[in-house]
């Protein structure tokens, strides 16, 4: 039985699935076997009659995971919304057993398995049901990407304090460039967020393209950018 880390992010579009791609990269280059689970993925377009994970099609590929796209991706959504909300409007109920029973499925077959929410801790799973809410039924630390741009102090911190109201653990935090020019809040969030919180920057991630999960530079940025030492420690943890 693997152990499992649950991805979490500040917001929406802060590249959540870049870093889930990137750690599991890092780690099936390692040499550990990798599992991973989208549990809900909403903006699916149509592909062949059917709607298309592309997220949890690039953490698939990525990982290695040999699972069946309809196990790492359960529940598939049209509409760009907060998950609750684009599962009623599609008529459909999510279900957090299933789910549940998923991944413990993933992770009995998998050293390490990275499930990845959507949105932050406070997007709603179900109407009564957050990301938080489901990261703790799961019992999983998290590891939070947060976009490095203006804003990300509070944002991070909001995030890292809701955690701790919730009692997960956080293995810490990735700062992540989304935009391809960094700017000077960028340059000096790191140093900022340093006297600000005891939780560990596990890595200050440069620009990457979404694009870039499909190729060797994902790895090669991760060999050099991610402090692996606090996953290797949570690995290890798991197995005494």
């Amino acid at each position: 039985m693997g152990t499992g880390i649950f991805i979490t992010g500040t917001d929406t579009g802060v590249g959540k699935t870049i870093v889930a791609c990137g750690l599991a990269a890092l780690l099936k280059d390692s040499g550990y076997r990798i599992g991973v689970m989208k549990p809900v993925e909403t903006g699916c377009m149509e592909k062949e009659g059917k709607l298309f994970p592309q997220d949890a099609v690039r953490l698939k590929e990525t990982s290695g995971c040999e699972m069946p796209l309809e196990k790492i991706c359960p529940y598939r959504l049209a509409d760009p919304l907060a998950p609750s909300i684009a599962a009623e409007r599609a008529g459909v109920r999510i279900d957090i057993d299933r789910l549940m029973n998923i991944y413990d499925e993933i992770r009995s077959t998998h050293d390490v398995s990275f499930v990845e929410g959507a949105g932050g801790l406070m997007a709603p799973l179900l109407p009564s049901c957050t990301y938080a809410d489901f990261a703790a039924v799961l019992k999983l630390p998290l590891i939070v990407v947060a976009g490095n741009r203006l804003g990300v102090i509070n944002h991070l911190l909001l995030t890292l304090e809701h955690a701790s109201c919730k009692g997960l653990s956080v293995l810490g935090y990735v700062l992540n460039q989304i935009e391809n020019q960094p700017t000077l809040a960028a340059e000096t969030n790191r140093e900022a967020l340093f006297t600000l919180t005891s939780v560990p920057c596990l890595g200050q991630i440069p620009y990457l393209a979404l694009s870039a999960a499909e190729d060797t530079s994902l790895l090669n940025t991760f060999n050099e950018s991610f402090d692996f030492r606090f996953i290797e420690a949570a690995c290890l943890r798991s197995y005494q």
